[in-house]
């Protein structure tokens, strides 16, 4: 068969035999499964880090009314927090965190079977909260920390004095320039309560560590196009689910 080749955009493709393509897929399939051989190490050199013991209280306001930071284990050992922009100022979510929500609620069916509770905070009040949510249609558990020090000591959100000053912290970096007029980012935190109700951090991630909880990008990373976005703007296509044409 001869070859021929397909453009679409700046890609091309070349269309070839069967058999020929059986060969370019086993030699991808070597690099996969090496690739999936480092990241089985990674994930171990992950659960390997050490911990920080949770010395303050923090406080929250959500469906079951005032509770601490050991209250949203809600009896397990393992708690995950996803850190949702939502500034108090604003009557929606951020759009591109709410795209990562829309994938909460399928995982949460099981993750509670494998003693681990998923919970989303965010600064705006919980009337603000649970407003939104329910024009979302989201059933996860999503508390708000106010104005309290969650937020800012886990480094998703950013005091005006500490940027003028330099010392606001972002993806384990001091926040740059071009991020000076924005309140909060987004991420992902993760805890451990032990037998005697002590509380730790174990782990935090932010900015392209959260595209692991996208399960619409890992779907479209599969396909010819993959995410197809703009390099200079990505997610600008993404809307609220409620408002795509």
């Amino acid at each position: 068969m001869p070859k021929s080749t397909i453009r679409k955009g700046t890609a091309s493709h070349e269309v070839v035999s069967r058999d020929a393509w059986n060969r370019a897929r086993q030699a991808l399939l070597k690099v996969e499964k090496d690739f999936f051989r480092l990241h089985d190490r990674l994930k171990e050199k992950r659960r390997a880090l050490p911990w920080v013991k949770i010395e303050k209280t923090y406080g929250f306001d959500g469906p079951q009314g005032k509770e601490t930071l050991a209250d949203l284990f809600a009896g397990r050992h393992q708690l995950l927090v996803y850190h949702f922009m939502f500034d108090p100022a604003d009557d929606e979510g951020c759009p591109h965190c709410s795209f990562w929500a829309d994938h909460f609620d399928s995982v949460n069916v099981h993750i509670g079977q494998r003693d681990t509770t998923f919970v989303v905070a965010s600064r705006a009040p919980w009337k603000k909260l649970r407003a939104f949510q329910k024009r979302m249609g989201w059933k996860f558990k999503w508390v708000s920390s106010d104005d309290g020090d969650f937020n800012y000591d886990f480094h998703v959100s950013f005091r005006p004095e500490d940027i003028a000053r330099g010392t606001a912290i972002y993806n384990y970096a001091p926040v740059p320039a071009e991020m000076s007029g924005m309140t909060d980012r987004e991420g992902l935190s993760a805890f451990y309560r032990d037998g005697r109700g002590n509380v730790y951090h174990t782990y935090s991630t932010y900015a392209r560590g959260i595209d692991l909880l996208n399960t619409t990008y890992n779907f479209l990373d599969l396909t010819a196009r993959g995410r197809d976005e703009n390099p200079e703007a990505s997610q600008d296509w993404v809307r609220y689910h409620d408002r795509y044409a």
